[in-house]
């Protein structure tokens, strides 16, 4: 992973905070380098281009939600509770972070996510859908393609945020169980009762 700079990250928190308030296209660089506490040239040495700019920070934010997850991982573990962690640090990434959701949500419905040259070596991604992969493959999760499981997965995550974030309910650690718990309920392969014995 790369290591970021201080004047990087600024940079990057810089732009988070202005696409929230002017999205993409109302965010010029010289307004980013202004409120990072940079010098115009200096955006430039880091950033060919704001499009860079904002395929870079994309990755970087992948890359903290990954450095979220992995802390509590272990692949020794129950499948279920590498699940349960993982969505728990995820929805918790995003409501720590919220100006990180609101880019996310902003990046996947923009042209950026259709030529985003970093998907196909993205860790964050392969990292999870390798564990989805996983569950279905082990008759753990029902036989659903992985693809479909995952984008349902991450939905109830950001749904979940930005119920906390908007204050239309109030989501603490009980909560966070509770929900994991149902979306557990629904993806996983239950049991079959045998018809002898």
């Amino acid at each position: 992973m790369e290591i970021i700079t201080d004047k990087k990250r600024a940079i990057f928190e810089s732009t988070l905070v202005l696409v929230k308030e002017k999205g993409f296209h109302g965010t010029p660089m010289s307004q980013i380098a202004k409120n990072a506490g940079v010098a115009a040239g200096t955006i430039y040495h880091h950033f060919d281009s704001k499009d860079t700019l904002i395929l870079e920070l994309y990755s970087y934010i992948r890359d903290k939600m990954l450095e979220a997850m992995l802390q509590i991982d272990n692949e020794a573990m129950d499948f279920k509770d590498r699940f349960f962690n993982y969505w728990i640090s995820h929805c918790l990434f995003y409501i720590k972070n919220p100006n990180a959701l609101f880019f996310m949500e902003q990046f996947v419905n923009s042209p950026y996510s259709s030529r985003n040259p970093l998907e196909e070596n993205e860790r964050f991604q392969h990292t999870f859908r390798d564990l989805i992969k996983t569950g279905v493959e082990t008759g753990v999760l029902k036989p659903v393609n992985p693809l479909i499981l995952s984008s349902l997965i991450h939905g109830t995550i950001v749904n979940a945020a930005k119920m906390q974030l908007c204050r239309r309910i109030n989501i603490g650690e009980t909560e966070l169980q509770q929900i994991v718990e149902m979306i557990w309920d629904g993806m996983r392969r239950k049991a079959t009762v045998g018809s002898a014995g």
